[in-house]
C-alpha cells in the first residue's frame, strides 16, 4: 500500500525552489493521483534513497538487534532499520517496566536513529517489532486477551477484528509500530507447545480469522484507516508449515508439497486479500530443509507461486540453523529470500559479516537493494517518513487507553464466547444467591489463565496477581456475580472449608509455557491435587463443576467422569470475570450467557502420543462439537480413565527438557532461608545461589546453575521413586568445593572430569538417590548448565554410590 510519504520525499526539492513564487495565470483544477503514479513517485524516492547509503548503513537496515542489547549510540551509529523487544525484554531490562518507560525507550531510539547524519547520508527512522501475540501483553496493566485456540472457539471474525483494533491501539499508545502477529499456523498435533496460537486445525478456518486479525491490525487496505495513526504492522507467521512438525516445536514437516501448500499454506492467502505487510520465516523445516535457507520456499513459493509482495522477516536467531551458517555467518538466508535477519544478541557480527561478503561479492549488491527496498517501502508504507517522534503521536502517551474500559469489555465477551461446555448433568447455571467454594490453584492466578506471553516470554513462574494491574482472576469474578445475587463464594485452593458450599467450582490446568517449553510426549493430563479434591467433594455429595485452563485439548476423562459439569476455558486472559458471565445465572438460576464456544480442534480419546485431531479416527469430542443450556450435552455419558502411561511406574519420564521444568518443582535453600523457583529461574534469599535461562540449541531451553557460596537447590519430582536419574550438563571450570547430590552421592570428581569437555551425560543410581525431594549442594563457587533431565528404569546391575557418574 502506498502512502503520500515518498510523494513527500520526491517534491520536496522543487517546493522549496518554487517556494514564494506567485502564480500569474490560472491553473487547471488539480488532479487526484493515481495509484500507478503514487506508486512511480514512491519507487523514485527509494532510488534517491539508495544511492546515497552506503553499503554499511543499507546492511543496518537488515540487521534487527534486541533492546537488551543496543544502546541509543549504537542505534546513532549503526542506524538500523528495525528493531525488536523480545519475550524477556524491557526498559532498562525490566519486563515489568509501566508504559510510560516502554513510550520513553521509544521516543530515545527514535531520536537516535533519526538525528542527523555526519556524512550528510539519508536520515530513515527506524521501526520497533514486538510480540504483542494476545494484547501488549509485555506492559503491566495493557489488556490480555484470550489466546488464539480461544478466539479460534469462539469463531467470530468481527470479535477477532475488534481485538485486533485495540491491541493496536495499546501497541501505539507506547510508541511501538510493529507486532509479530498474527499466527496462522494450521495446527495438526497438539503435543505442539505452540497449539494455543493456532485458531484451529481447519486451514480456511484459520484463514478466514488470521485475516480478520490482520484487519484489526493494520486497518482496512484502500480506507483512511489502514496503517493509520492508530494501527500497527501486522506479521503472517510462521511461513509456514510451523503446525506440522508431528507435535514438535522447530521441527520438520514431510509431505508432497501439494499436500502440504494444502494445508499449511492455505490461511496466507486471505491473509495477503487484507495486504499483511510483513511475513515471518518459521524456524521449522520442509521435509529436511530449513525454512530460513529454502529459496524455493521463501522466493519460488512464497513470492512467485503465492505473490506475496512485502517483507520477510526471520525468527529468533533462525538463519543461525541453516547448515553452514552460524549466528553472525549466514549469506545464504539472504540469497535465499530473507529480507530481515533477527539478530537480538549478536548483531554486531552478523553485521560485520554481511558487510563483508557484499564488499566481496558474495552477496551481489542488486539483492541487498532488493532487500533493502522491501523495508523502505514498508517504511513509506506506514507513512514512517511523515510521522514525528512516538510521544507525539496520535496516540502517544495517551495511557488512559493501555487497560481501557471498552478494551476490557470487548477482552471478557471474548472470554465467554470461547467457552465450551463439554457436560452438564444439570449442576450449570449456578443460581446466583448460592454458596459456592471455589477451589484449585488456577482459581485465582492471573499469571496461570493468561498463560505464556504475558508479562514475560514463558508466563508464570514467578508472577502474581499483582503484576496484572487491572485484571480479574477467575475467582474475583465469580465471587462478583455470586454478590450481586446475594450469594457468597469460599476461597479455598485446596478444596477444604468448614462450611458446606451448595456447590464448588475447581480451576485448574496447564501451568504457563511458550514455544518449546510446551511441547509434550502424549496428552496425558495430570494434576493429582485436583482430581483428588474434585473426588472428595464429590463423595461428600457437593455439586462439581471443572474449569479447564489450557492451551490446547487434552486427555482429561478422569477429570471428566469425576465432574458434574466440565467447562473448556482454553487461556482467557485478563479478564475472568468473563467465565462468570456464563457459569453464574440469575436469582432463579436464569442464564444470563448461553455457552456458544465450539471446539477448534478435536478433542482426544486416549492418553497416548497416537491420539489427536482425531488421527485415531474416534476423538472423544469432534471439532466444532460444544454445548449449551439451550442445546445440553448427552445425558449419562461415560468416559474411559484407563491410562497405561500414568499408571504405570517403570517408564521413562522427562523432568526438564527444551527448557521447561513441568517435571519438578524447585527451590533453593541458603543461610536466609528457602525461596521457589517457577520456571527454574531465580536465585536464593541470601545470594549465594542462581539459576537463570541459556542456551544451548534454542533460546533459553538450558538453565545455568551458579554457587559462590553454601546453598542448596531442591528437586521434588513426582513418580520418579526407584529410577535412574539422567542428567545432560556441562561444566567449563573444575569446582573449588566439594558438590553433592542427597547423602549418599558425590558428584566432585564427576564434575571436575568433565570441566571443558563440553557436554557430557551423567547417570546417578536409582539406589543412591532416596526418594524425592533430592538436594544438590555446594559450599563453595561453581557453576554448571544443565539442558535435560529424565528419570529411567533402573539397570539391573547397579555400580554403586562412589566415583564418577
Amino acid at each position: 500500500m502506498i502512502r503520500r510519504s515518498s510523494a513527500r520525499l520526491a517534491a520536496a526539492p522543487l517546493a522549496l525552489l518554487l517556494a514564494g513564487c506567485t502564480t500569474l495565470f490560472p491553473s487547471p483544477p488539480p488532479q487526484p493521483p493515481t495509484a500507478q503514479g503514487i506508486a512511480a513517485q514512491q519507487e523514485a524516492a527509494i532510488d534517491t534513497l539508495l544511492a546515497r547509503m552506503t553499503v554499511e548503513r543499507k546492511v543496518a537496515q537488515l540487521v534487527m538487534p534486541d533492546i537488551l542489547t543496543i544502546t541509543p549510540e549504537d542505534v546513532r551509529r549503526y542506524r538500523f532499520g528495525t528493531i525488536l523487544n523480545g519475550g524477556n525484554s524491557g526498559p532498562g531490562n525490566n519486563d515489568k517496566a509501566p508504559a510510560p518507560e516502554w513510550l520513553k525507550l521509544a521516543d530515545t531510539m527514535w531520536e537516535a536513529s533519526t538525528a542527523p547524519m555526519e556524512d550528510g547520508g539519508p536520515v530513515i527512522p527506524l521501526l520497533w517489532a514486538t510480540d504483542a501475540v494476545h494484547g501488549h501483553s509485555n506492559v503491566p496493566g495493557a489488556t490480555i486477551f484470550p489466546h488464539n485456540i480461544a478466539l479460534g472457539a469462539a469463531g467470530d471474525e468481527d470479535l477477532v477484528r475488534r481485538i485486533g483494533r485495540a491491541t493496536a491501539a495499546e501497541i501505539a499508545v507506547t510508541g511501538i509500530d510493529w507486532t509479530f502477529a498474527p499466527t496462522i499456523a494450521v495446527a495438526r498435533d497438539d503435543r505442539w507447545g505452540r497449539t494455543y496460537e493456532s485458531y484451529g486445525e481447519d486451514a480456511l478456518f484459520v484463514g478466514r480469522l488470521g485475516a480478520a486479525m490482520v484487519e484489526g491490525l493494520q486497518g482496512r487496505p484502500g480506507t483512511p484507516e489502514f496503517l493509520a495513526q492508530d494501527r500497527v504492522i501486522a506479521t503472517a507467521k510462521h511461513f509456514f508449515g510451523d503446525g506440522g512438525t508431528n507435535g514438535v516445536d522447530q521441527g520438520n514437516a514431510r509431505g508432497t508439497m501439494p499436500a502440504l501448500k494444502a494445508i499449511h499454506a492455505t490461511p496466507y492467502y486471505p491473509a495477503f486479500a487484507a495486504d499483511v505487510q510483513t511475513v515471518m520465516a518459521s524456524f521449522s523445516s520442509i521435509n529436511g530443509e530449513k525454512m530460513h535457507g529454502s529459496k524455493p520456499l521463501l522466493t519460488d513459493l512464497l513470492r512467485g507461486e503465492m505473490g506475496f509482495k512485502g517483507l520477510t522477516v526471520g525468527d529468533w536467531n533462525g538463519h543461525g540453523q541453516v547448515p553452514g551458517c552460524t549466528n553472525t555467518d549466514c549469506p545464504q538466508a539472504l540469497m535465499a529470500g530473507l529480507d530481515v535477519f533477527m539478530a537480538p544478541e549478536e548483531w554486531k557480527g552478523l553485521h560485520e559479516r554481511l558487510v563483508a561478503q557484499v564488499n566481496a561479492g558474495t552477496v551481489p549488491q542488486a539483492r541487498l537493494d532488493e532487500a533493502v527496498r522491501r523495508v523502505l517501502r514498508l517504511k513509506s508504507a506506514a507513512a514512517l517518513f511523515d510521522r514525528p517522534k512516538p510521544s507525539a503521536r496520535l496516540l502517544g502517551g495517551k495511557f488512559d487507553l493501555i487497560g481501557s474500559a471498552d478494551h476490557r469489555a470487548i477482552a471478557r465477551e471474548a472470554v465467554r464466547k470461547s467457552l465450551v461446555l463439554l457436560k452438564n448433568d444439570g449442576v450449570l447455571p449456578v443460581r446466583a444467591g448460592a454458596t459456592v467454594l471455589v477451589a484449585g490453584t488456577a482459581a485465582d492466578n492471573i499469571a496461570q489463565q493468561s498463560g505464556g506471553w504475558s508479562i514475560t516470554w514463558q508466563g508464570g513462574g514467578a508472577l502474581t496477581n499483582t503484576d496484572f494491574p487491572g485484571a480479574t482472576s477467575i475467582q474475583a469474578g465469580i465471587a462478583a456475580a455470586l454478590a450481586h445475587g446475594g450469594g457468597r463464594a469460599i476461597l479455598a485452593p485446596d478444596g477444604h472449608t468448614s462450611e458446606r458450599p451448595d456447590a464448588a467450582i475447581v480451576v485448574f490446568g496447564e501451568e504457563p509455557y511458550a514455544e518449546f517449553s510446551g511441547d509434550r510426549k502424549d496428552f496425558a493430563f495430570q494434576d493429582d491435587a485436583a482430581l483428588a479434591t474434585m473426588r472428595r467433594l464429590r463423595a461428600q455429595g457437593i455439586p462439581v463443576v471443572a474449569v479447564f485452563l489450557s492451551g490446547r485439548p487434552l486427555w482429561v476423562n478422569r477429570f471428566l467422569a469425576e465432574a458434574d459439569a466440565f467447562v473448556a476455558a482454553w487461556l482467557p486472559g485478563s479478564e475472568g470475570a468473563g467465565i462468570a458471565d456464563v457459569l453464574i445465572g440469575g436469582p432463579n438460576r436464569e442464564v444470563r450467557h448461553d455457552f456458544t464456544g465450539r471446539l477448534p480442534f478435536s478433542w482426544p480419546a486416549r492418553c497416548d502420543a497416537d491420539a489427536g485431531n482425531g488421527s485415531d479416527g474416534f476423538p472423544l469430542f469432534r471439532r466444532g462439537e460444544g454445548y449449551g443450556y439451550a442445546a445440553p450435552p448427552p445425558a449419562g455419558r461415560t468416559f474411559d480413565a484407563a491410562c497405561a502411561l500414568l499408571d504405570r511406574q517403570d517408564q521413562e519420564r522427562t523432568l526438564f527438557a527444551r527448557g521447561s521444568t513441568s517435571g519438578l518443582t524447585l527451590s533453593v535453600q541458603d543461610a536466609s532461608g528457602t525461596a521457589p523457583l517457577p520456571n527454574g529461574i531465580g536465585q536464593g534469599p541470601a545470594g549465594t545461589f542462581s539459576v537463570r535461562g541459556v542456551d544451548r540449541h534454542a533460546q533459553e531451553d538450558s538453565r545455568q546453575l551458579a554457587w559462590t557460596g553454601p546453598a542448596s537447590l531442591m528437586l521434588k519430582a513426582s513418580n520418579a521413586t526407584g529410577q535412574d536419574l539422567l542428567i545432560d550438563y556441562a561444566i567449563d571450570v573444575a569446582p573449588a568445593g566439594p558438590v553433592r547430590f542427597g547423602s549418599s552421592l558425590d558428584l566432585t570428581e564427576t564434575l571436575v572430569v568433565a570441566a571443558g569437555k563440553g557436554w557430557r551425560q551423567m547417570r546417578l543410581p536409582a539406589p543412591c538417590l532416596g526418594r524425592s525431594p533430592w538436594t544438590l549442594r555446594a559450599e563453595a563457587p561453581v557453576t554448571f548448565r544443565i539442558s535435560a533431565m529424565r528419570s529411567v528404569p533402573a539397570r539391573t546391575e547397579q555400580q554403586g554410590c562412589a566415583g564418577t557418574f
